[in-house]
């Protein structure tokens, strides 16, 4: 039991990383999507990771810290936990783009895209996932403050707003499908499956939206002469795409879906600290009561319950 319970203090520490490398990534993803599109950037940077995790994986084979499935079995489930999570996360991250291009504010996605905090713990209950009353009480903390962090102003629901909160189902069902498939394989390359499928299935939008948008091909390929597009790229898609969704796929690994959403959820803070930080930007009292909040919420949901007390002893 002390083991276990070392692995899972370990894979948490994974997830604060994970949410980390997401919080950072939000201003380039914000000024990548501006330069090239919405979809192109999504696209290409999922072709980037893909690509960075292959370069990965054949070092780790080298090595020995990693091996191909040997058996039609352990492929089969590889490729299908791959292409799941792709298919998910694909709907998801362009649900939310299409929200934002439709007039949801950047705070407000957030906070919506963020309640999959409150979903995974009602899906877990149907797939016998379930958790302490300590976890139920953190959902509901990290709920108010990523409202005070992320809601600036009146809070109303329009139609934009309705596309973020299906994508925040949908990062709900990739949590969910990550805890099914990560303890059965390999997570760099389930990873990797997972980025080459969004990339191939972002591919379509991008052409019938955002080179359509511009009205040729040519402006489109513009866009890519400029740092302003490659820096952003290049760091969401190593960074961002590459590590940090594969460090969610490891850390992801003996934690309650629910929990490691929890965690997770410390994307919106890192995010809010990081625009204080490198960008000057001002951070407020509510804001600050928010990032407060959610980190109380953290550690009370770290908390072991009174079932696993007695299982230890």
């Amino acid at each position: 039991m002390k083991t276990n319970t070392t692995l899972q203090r370990r894979n948490s520490l994974i997830l604060v990383l994970t949410s980390f490398i997401w919080g950072i990534s939000f201003v380039a993803q914000s000024e990548g999507g501006d330069a090239i599109g919405p979809y192109s950037f999504n696209c290409i940077r999922s072709f980037i990771g893909a690509l960075f995790l292959v370069l990965i994986i054949s070092i780790t084979d080298k090595v020995g810290l990693t091996k191909k499935p040997d058996t039609k079995t352990a492929k089969r489930t590889l490729l299908t936990g791959g292409v799941l999570c792709g298919i998910v996360l694909c709907i998801a991250t362009n649900l939310q783009q299409m929200g934002i291009y439709l007039g949801t504010p950047a705070g407000k996605a957030g906070f919506l895209t963020a309640c999959y905090i409150l979903l995974v713990p009602i899906l877990g209950i149907f797939l016998k996932k379930k958790c302490g009353v300590n976890v139920w009480f953190a959902v509901a903390i990290t709920l108010v403050g990523l409202y005070l962090l992320c809601i600036d102003g009146r809070f109303y629901i329009q139609l934009s707003d309705l596309l973020v909160m299906i994508c925040a189902f949908c990062f709900s069902i990739h949590i969910m499908v990550i805890d099914y498939f990560s303890p059965k394989v390999d997570g760099l390359r389930m990873s990797c499956i997972q980025f080459f499928t969004v990339g191939v299935l972002t591919f379509l939008p991008m052409i019938f939206i955002d080179i359509k948008k511009l009205g040729s091909f040519s402006l489109w390929l513009d866009g890519f002469t400029s740092l302003d597009a490659w820096i952003p790229l290049l760091y969401a898609g190593i960074f961002s795409c590459g590590i940090a969704y594969t460090l969610q796929i490891i850390g992801q690994k003996g934690v309650n879906p629910t929990i490691a959403s929890l965690i997770m959820s410390l994307e919106s803070v890192f995010s809010v600290l990081a625009g204080w930080i490198l960008l000057k930007e001002k951070l407020t009292l509510k804001e600050l009561s928010g990032c407060l909040l959610i980190f109380i919420a953290v550690v009370l949901a770290q908390l072991p319950s009174k079932k696993a007390k007695e299982d230890s002893i």
